[in-house]
């Protein structure tokens, strides 16, 4: 038999590709033949970043490269870098649709490869939906953010019904009014400024704004939704989310899953998708420092600040009198350069290191950082967790802002910056390296590192089971299996006193005649099959099932009996 063969579509952004790249990993492990498929311009750029040789891939493992239609230059302003408005623009039109089309087709048509079994796209990658019901395979959307991040982006229009939003002018911004409270479920207490934060806005066709928003809604179509996170750090936020939206698996930290599933000796750890050069030298400089002395500084891959702000957080490093490692990538004051006057550098000499980009989640398992600044992106986020590393919060894009809530009073894992200003720089990262909070936040972190680590425990850790029914349910269903769940179905949604006319041999494949994972099953509001909350939940399951063609010729005689006896239902 075939391996199962997974197309996955990452987000053309760094802070997507990685994960991406960590379950297209996990999923290689399980046994699939991979086609990883960056944009164009990302694939030239990483082979420069990393080598010509960097997107060979191995046996089964294979890199492509789809055109996104956009042009080299718009108004000046070069196109296939990392400019998110640009990007999401053109999502939100589809221009990339046609060129994956033809990759789809040409990937069928090889002999080389097994017959495609299913999508992994990004959830803000949602035109290859359309393919996949074309051409009949499921298409499971993995969400890179957060769940609370989603679920903020999942109740824009809600705001808009509201009239919460759009902001009725520009003064909305510093009157007060973010600070209004609002209602969602599994959110108590939280406040505008608190959710992804395009939400300030006065105009609702704001790229980003109506972006995220049609681009959750989509997810309504798609045979699953994988999320980055575990149900024990965000399991409110994620029985909201499986009230609105298909079958719902958190199976994260995948940084953790993956150190713990793949060996350091893994050929597979020769794979990444760095878009910039990181500095090792830094690691060398962390060795010398005592235990739990250095914050390391980090505002990812997306954000900007200004100079201002810049030398604001410089000072208030340099004043706190504490060893710092900061990674000022390129790009992070826009078109300028990081430049700090001669007594900075006086200031923390042997105590503080500039690099630019850092390999992040080996400087967080480093003994000698004891704290980190953030932007608080959910990768950065996930990394701090796993290794037990408190934070000082500073968002400034998306969802990083409802992060920050969470983290800051529901976990207890941070503290907050509210104005970027040296004194109240210095002052927060002497009390989370020296200070009584931050013990207390320490030693919270200790705690919810422990909870991490046991959901990636196999074999009963919610993260491994959730990843198991992921693959089960989902990713790599046989045809037979699914037409034994389809009868399943129709039993047990349709009548549920057939199954005493059906006979038992039917589900000898099938080792849970409950039908659904608990996964699923909340999925459905945790009723299971029998008891359905409307018809809608009845002919989403049935889309979710059977967006996969039936194989006649894999069923057994009675099988065949059974799909000929139900054939329009199959259909519909």
């Amino acid at each position: 038999m075939a391996k199962p063969h997974a197309v996955i579509v990452p987000h053309p952004a760094q802070g997507h590709m990685n994960p991406m790249l960590k379950l297209a990993k996990l999923l290689y492990l399980k046994g699939f033949y991979i086609t990883f498929v960056n944009s164009e311009y990302n694939h030239n750029r990483l082979l420069r970043a990393r080598g010509p040789s960097a997107l060979d891939g191995l046996p089964g493992f294979k890199f492509a490269a789809v055109a996104e239609g956009l042009p080299a230059e718009v108004d000046g302003v070069e196109t296939n870098v990392q400019e998110p408005y640009i990007h999401c623009d053109a999502l939100l039109r589809e221009t990339p649709l046609p060129f994956f089309k033809d990759f789809i087709d040409d990937l069928r048509s090889s002999t080389e490869v097994p017959p495609i079994s299913c999508f992994v796209c990004d959830g803000n990658m949602t035109f290859p939906l359309k393919v996949a019901r074309e051409i009949g395979v499921p298409c499971a959307l993995f969400w890179t953010p957060s769940a609370c991040g989603v679920l903020g982006y999942a109740y824009y229009r809600k705001l808009i019904e509201r009239g919460l939003v759009p902001l009725k002018d520009e003064s909305c911004l510093t009157n007060g009014y973010l600070n209004t409270v609002v209602d969602i479920p599994s959110m108590e207490g939280i406040r505008l400024w608190d959710l992804p934060h395009f939400v300030r806005t006065t105009d609702t066709e704001h790229i980003m704004f109506k972006f995220l928003m049609t681009e959750v809604e989509k997810a309504y179509n798609c045979s699953a939704i994988i999320l980055n996170t575990i149900e024990e750090l965000e399991h409110g936020v994620l029985d909201t989310l499986r009230t609105m939206f298909p079958p719902i698996y958190a199976i994260g930290p995948l940084n953790l899953v993956e150190k713990e599933q793949i060996p350091e000796s893994s050929v597979l750890n020769s794979i990444g998708l760095n878009l910039w050069k990181e500095d090792l030298d830094c690691l060398a400089w962390l060795d010398k420092k005592e235990h739990n002395s250095v914050i390391y500084v980090n505002f990812g891959s997306v954000v900007r600040m200004s100079s201002r702000e810049l030398v604001e957080f410089g000072w208030g490093l340099a004043n706190s009198k504490q060893n710092f490692l900061w990674a000022i990538r390129p790009g992070l004051l826009g078109g300028e350069s990081a430049v700090f006057p001669p007594e900075f550098e006086v200031e923390i000499k042997e105590r503080g290191l500039l690099v630019g980009w850092t390999p992040q989640e080996k400087i967080l398992r480093h003994p000698s950082v004891g704290g980190y600044l953030t932007h608080c992106g959910w990768n950065s986020v996930l990394e701090s967790i796993v290794e037990g590393v408190p934070m000082i919060c500073w968002p400034a894009w998306a969802e990083q802002y409802t992060n920050c809530w969470f983290l800051c009073k529901h976990w207890g894992l941070g503290m907050e910056i509210t104005n970027v200003e040296k004194e109240e720089v210095e002052r927060l990262v002497r009390e989370l390296m020296v200070g009584e909070n931050g013990k207390k936040i320490k030693a919270k972190a200790i705690e919810w590192k422990k909870i991490v680590e046991d959901a990636v425990t196999a074999p009963a850790g919610s993260s491994c089971v959730n990843f198991d029914n992921l693959i089960n349910e989902q990713l790599g269903f046989r045809h037979e299996q699914i037409t034994i769940t389809a009868v399943k179905l129709r039993m047990l949604a349709d009548d549920p006193t057939a199954t005493k006319s059906w006979p038992s041999s039917i589900f000898k494949n099938d080792s849970n005649n409950s039908g659904l994972s608990s996964s699923s099953r909340n999925a459905q509001g945790g009723m299971g099959f029998g008891n359905f909350q409307s018809k809608k939940a009845n002919v989403r399951l049935k889309y979710l099932y059977l967006a996969d063609k039936v194989d006649i010729e894999d069923l057994t005689a009675e099988q065949r009996y059974l799909y000929a006896s139900n054939e329009q239902f199959f259909k519909t």
